[in-house]
């Protein structure tokens, strides 16, 4: 995202996403354990300390579950803040399970923890209108005084097939020689027939196909009543054959020139880019690429909503393009997944409930010793920027969940107010600032973890499943850039059999608890 300025004072966090469109009846962390006296830590780029938070801004509206603005919050001392742009990314999670399936672990370096926890869907309540509730809760995470504190927002879900507005999807589709490959451009294809059938007759198509050029082999097509437009929507993606090289950069040009030109007032305009992101020939990098398309992405407000696939996947150049082009990512391996996204996810991106949105939560001196937050090294942003609108945060569309787990180290003794979550995001029609905010207290981290409701275990255990695969690896990535592993760690054997006594026994939880089983496997079990 432009303008977004990377903090290295924290350990990000993990957000969780499930985002929906109606058409279907579905990083290394830079971060150090943060000291909460606000006496002279330093930021760990070596900057001075960052300045409390501006005081709560009189148009700033309050969700359902918000708290009064925050004036009788005691005040947050510098180093006390931690600020993050929103993200309902999966592909990272995705991804390692692809991997662990395979019979390997991933690359510590693909690894993001905020993608595992936003990977699971949080029972959080909704708020009625556009915007989002905020839910605060944790647990101790063992006896050396640190919990789990997790922040969850929410977006009220969609309203129906008739209230979403129409759709223009751009798909911007990878037919290079390594889409060959056996669940790479055949998944594609069946999956975009299935979803053609199921858009709405007011929803519009284009299609643009990559490989060492560009080409558009369907300019923007309405559906229609008819079954016109469907027929040759279908005949256009039967005829996708794998052919040369990647030249991502033409492909990314010609789909948002594609886009520009079929832009429908009214509609929902997005562009899709379904690739392995193993770019190799014209302009390769994700900043250079989008360079060459900014005025599409900001005059038109086209975003880009990225499908990964492949057992081999650039991963980075794929979640840096989502990034800087205001959308987001995931990552499909079968069948089931891309109809999950393709029929869920995707038609979810048609609507927004809120734009630039960013989270700030800010810890109490007096009751917090040290915190961490869990992942995000990608979206934090700097603590003053949090009511400065014109720096991007995160678009966030109907029934979206987001959890952000911190591990906090309360002072002993601690009673009272323990820290204070906001969510600032613009009115996704108005553009107006609105506001909504929740309060945890130190009682409220009093219960253990693993005694704790489903959503929160199911949580701590992708968090602790991810910083346990970055430990495996060494390096940079390595336990967060060698900070110590998160608190409450259990070993991958013991985390396996966390996984396996999850609640629900949903596809999801058993999922989970399979990638787990397998590293387990891979490892021999140690943590």
């Amino acid at each position: 995202m432009r303008n977004r300025k990377t903090r290295h004072g924290l350990l990000a966090v993990a957000l969780a996403g499930g985002l929906l469109l109606t058409g279907c009846n579905s990083g290394g962390s830079a971060g150090i354990d943060r000291a909460a006296d606000g006496k002279g830590r330093q930021r760990a780029d070596g900057a001075a300390p960052l300045p409390a938070p501006a005081p709560d801004s009189p148009e700033g509206g309050k969700g359902d579950a918000a708290t009064p603005g925050g004036r009788d919050d005691p005040p947050a001392a510098p180093d006390h803040l931690s600020t993050f742009a929103l993200d309902v990314d999966t592909a990272s999670y995705g991804y390692a399970r692809r991997t662990l399936a395979e019979g390997r672990l991933p690359d510590p370096a693909t690894v993001r923890p905020e993608e595992f926890v936003n990977s699971f869907r949080q029972d959080y309540p909704r708020p009625d209108g556009d915007g989002f509730s905020v839910s605060v809760d944790g647990a101790r995470a063992g006896d050396d005084g640190w919990s789990l504190l997790r922040v969850g927002l929410t977006t009220r879900g969609d309203d129906g097939e008739s209230a979403r507005p129409p759709a223009a999807l751009t798909f911007v589709i990878d037919v290079s020689g390594s889409m060959a490959e056996p669940g790479r451009l055949d998944l594609v294809k069946e999956s975009l027939g299935i979803m053609t059938d199921r858009l709405r007759p007011d929803d519009s198509v284009a299609l643009v196909t990559f490989s060492d050029t560009a080409e558009t082999v369907l300019p923007m097509t309405r559906l229609g009543d008819t079954g016109a437009g469907r027929s040759r929507v279908h005949t256009a993606i039967s005829g996708l054959e794998p052919t040369q090289s990647t030249n991502l950069e033409a492909g990314i040009t010609t789909g948002y020139a594609t886009a520009v030109a079929g832009k429908e007032r009214g509609a929902t305009n997005r562009v899709v880019l379904l690739s392995d992101a193993l770019a190799n020939t014209g302009e390769t990098s994700a900043d250079g690429i989008l360079d060459r398309i900014s005025d599409a992405r900001r005059e038109h407000g086209i975003t880009l909503f990225g499908v990964g696939v492949g057992s081999e996947y650039g991963d980075a150049l794929m979640e840096r393009l989502a990034d800087k082009g205001d959308g987001h990512t995931t990552y499909v391996s079968d069948p089931e997944e891309a109809r999950e996204v393709f029929c869920e996810q995707l038609p979810a991106h048609v609507e927004l409930r809120a734009r630039d949105a960013k989270a700030q939560v800010a810890f109490d001196p007096e009751t917090v010793e040290r915190f961490r937050l869990i992942g995000y090294e990608n979206r934090a942003v700097a603590d003053e920027d949090f009511r400065d609108d014109s720096v991007d945060g995160g678009e966030i569309g109907p029934g979206h969940t987001v959890t952000a787990l911190y591990a906090v180290r309360a002072k002993p003794g601690a009673e009272g107010h323990l820290a204070t979550a906001r969510v600032r995001w613009l009115d996704p029609e108005s553009r107006a600032p609105r506001e909504a905010s929740g309060r945890v207290r130190a009682a409220d981290l009093e219960g253990t973890l693993w005694r704790a409701d489903g959503g929160l275990r199911t949580a701590a255990v992708a968090a602790y499943f991810a910083d346990a695969l970055r430990a495996r690896g060494g390096g940079a990535h390595s336990s967060a850039g060698g900070a110590a592993p998160l608190p409450g760690a259990p070993s991958l054997a013991e985390l396996a059999r966390r996984a396996d006594a999850l609640p629900g026994g949903g596809e999801q939880v058993r999922g989970l608890a399979d990638a787990v089983d397998r590293a387990v496997r891979l490892t021999g079990g140690a943590g």
